[in-house]
């Protein structure tokens, strides 16, 4: 049965699911759903502050952006974590489901990465960047009259393999030191 008529039947069980990577690797599931649900080998938590009413999708050339709130009831989420920033930029997909078959329906809502997140209260706003945020990137580095990169770096366009001499310090004596050149030399 397609996604289409799963969502045409006269009684739907539906939940929304969120799936949050952290750059880190950390990955979590939220439902809106009252119970836990396990889809493709990820436990979903149950997180009630997150409620289908909490996702508001913009129109236009921004509308790919979507702000996503709801309230810190997650222990997966720690407030301390967001205001320290390790949520931000994590890889975000919120999708729907049904709830008494989780996984077999399985539709992509919105999907994108975490931006700005706002605190209120006991409660959060995560911005959802979506494709479009890419547009509204710089497509170049910023010029300045310093060099940004340190010597050496990827972004330093300066080879050092000629101009590192790897020595071993033999000695010190009266403020004088004395190396001997890894090639053997002195």
């Amino acid at each position: 049965m397609s996604d289409a008529e799963k969502l045409g039947q006269p009684l739907n069980t539906l939940a929304f699911c969120w799936r949050i990577e952290r750059r880190d690797g950390v990955t979590i599931g939220l439902t809106s759903h009252d119970r836990d649900l396990v889809i493709g080998g990820l436990t979903h938590r149950a997180a009630p502050g997150m409620t289908p009413s909490a996702v508001r999708a913009g129109i236009g050339l921004d509308g790919e952006d979507s702000d996503v709130a709801g309230a810190l009831s997650s222990d997966a989420i720690r407030e301390a974590d967001l205001m320290a920033g390790r949520w931000d930029g994590a890889a975000l997909e919120l999708r729907l489901t049904q709830w008494e078959e989780p996984g077999a329906l399985w539709l992509l809502l919105a999907r994108g990465e975490i931006g700005a997140v706002a605190r209120k209260g006991g409660a959060f706003t995560a911005e959802l960047l979506g494709a479009a945020a890419v547009l509204s990137g710089p497509v170049a580095p910023s010029t300045s009259p310093d060099c940004r990169a340190r010597l050496g770096d990827g972004a330093c366009r300066v080879d050092m393999a000629g101009r590192r001499k790897i020595v071993t310090v033999s000695g010190v004596e009266d403020g004088e030191v004395a190396m001997v050149d890894e090639s053997g030399g002195g």
